[in-house]
């Protein structure tokens, strides 16, 4: 269990001077991982306003003095005071500035950020490369290594499986990369970054231990765990850091757990050793099997000979029996076009005939049917010629005299029984329907 927990990555931010931020991005110290520099001389000296301020005033004194210069002893003695004011304002005012300038340098180095600050706020980020800061209460807090993908071992020690059996350790390893230096360091830091990571790392892993079974734990070794890796992504962003990879080198069982696993390994080699004496006598017998085969294949093919002759032979007689059914066909084919060809000529004949009969009836129909309406209208004239003459009555008084009119009425009261005596004319005269 020490050595699992001696093998745990460590994550903090140390204090160093601008000379050995390199060292400590790339390498650590004392086994630790150093993500963060906090510059020791972070706080910038402000002693070249001292310098300065007292250039500028030796200046203004050396002027003043100038400025009140007289005759005598006091007047040489301010133009010696003011000699000596211009001088000395000579050599701090120049020595203020270029302690100023330099004072004013940071270089980031290269894949790292720095976080600018002025008045404990931070105003932006610097990227790699050399920077002036002009402003005299402007400073870099912290130098963060963005570029370099961090790698980060934490072995979980006593995890349960299924069936609540405490593994030994699982090892996990994991790359992170800080994506946004002022976050990280705004929010979490280095020192709780770890804290934070380990526990996150903890829960996954013990996550993942819960859903494998005892002795299927070795089966973590290289698995998938991207949806490990996911869920620390969306634990960790919140922070500023992006896992870009991870996977679980190592996994170790129990003694006891080891000890039946060992059994096990013994009786799978007992079994692969049975298993290859079965595989040699299995061998044999399939070989002798095999022969049988082939001594059975060469009888098979044997007959099968045999059966292809009696076929070809078989076939030759129905081919020959086809042929002189087929010439049999021939003939009674040549019967049936023959007759056939007979009785449509004889059809035919008659087909003439009938229609030249029929013709015939056409003919005589039509002499009858003249011969008819020739006797109708004969009929008619007979009957034209014996209808009698309409009788005009007067009855209307419009006569010269009374005789005439009682005339007329004599005349009619004898005609008329007449009349009514006679047959009807064109029920006598009707021809008889065959006609």
């Amino acid at each position: 269990m020490s050595t699992a927990q001696n093998r745990r990555s460590v994550i903090s931010e140390e204090v160093a001077p601008w000379s050995e931020i390199r060292q400590l991005l790339r390498s650590g110290e004392a086994g630790k991982l150093v993500p963060v520099i906090i510059p020791r001389h972070h706080r910038r000296r402000l002693w070249w306003m001292l310098l300065l301020w007292l250039g500028v005033f030796a200046l203004l004194t050396g002027v003043m003095l100038d400025l009140g210069a007289s005759d005598g002893l006091a007047g040489l003695t301010r133009g010696v005071l003011a000699t000596v004011g211009y001088a000395f304002g000579t050599v701090l005012v120049p020595a203020g500035l270029l302690w100023w300038w330099r004072s004013s340098i940071a270089e980031i180095e290269q894949g790292t950020t720095g976080v600018l600050t002025r008045y404990g706020a931070v105003t932006r980020t610097l990227e790699p490369g050399r920077h002036y800061l002009w402003h005299p209460w402007s400073r870099v807090d912290f130098v963060v290594d963005t570029a370099t993908e961090i790698p980060y071992s934490a072995p979980v020690v006593a995890c349960p499986t299924r069936e609540n059996v405490p593994l030994r350790s699982i090892e996990f390893f994991l790359k992170f990369k800080i994506t946004d230096a002022v976050l990280f360091v705004r929010s979490i830091g280095a020192g709780n970054f770890d804290l934070v990571l380990s526990s996150a790392v903890q829960d996954a892993i013990r996550q993942r231990g819960r859903q494998v079974r005892t002795e299927r734990a070795y089966d973590l070794r290289g698995s998938d765990v991207d949806d490990m890796q996911e869920l620390l992504n969306r634990q960790l962003s919140r922070y500023g850091v992006r896992i870009t990879g991870s996977n679980i080198p190592d996994v170790q069982l129990p003694a006891q757990y080891q000890q039946h696993l060992a059994t096990r390994e013994r009786v799978a080699k007992e079994r692969t050793a049975y298993e290859q004496e079965w595989g040699l006598t299995r061998k044999r017998r399939i070989d002798s099997l095999q022969m049988d085969i082939e001594r059975a294949k060469k009888v098979r093919d044997a007959r099968i000979v045999e059966v292809k002759a009696a076929l070809n032979k078989a076939r030759e007689e129905v081919a020959q029996l086809l042929e002189e059914q087929e010439t049999n066909a021939q003939k009674v084919r040549f019967e049936i076009e023959t007759r056939g060809r007979s009785g449509l000529i004889s059809a035919e004949n008659e087909a003439r005939a009938q229609r030249r009969l029929a013709q015939a009836y056409r003919d005589n129909r039509a002499v009858l049917q003249y011969e008819l309406a020739r006797r109708r209208l004969e009929v008619g004239a007979i009957l034209a010629g014996k209808a009698p003459q309409p009788v005009v009555v007067r009855t209307d008084g419009t006569g010269t005299g009374t005789d005439t009119s009682a005339l007329a009425t004599l005349l009619t009261a004898q005609l008329l029984p007449r009349l009514t005596a006679l047959p009807p004319v064109s029920t006598a005269l009707r021809p008889a329907d065959g006609e």
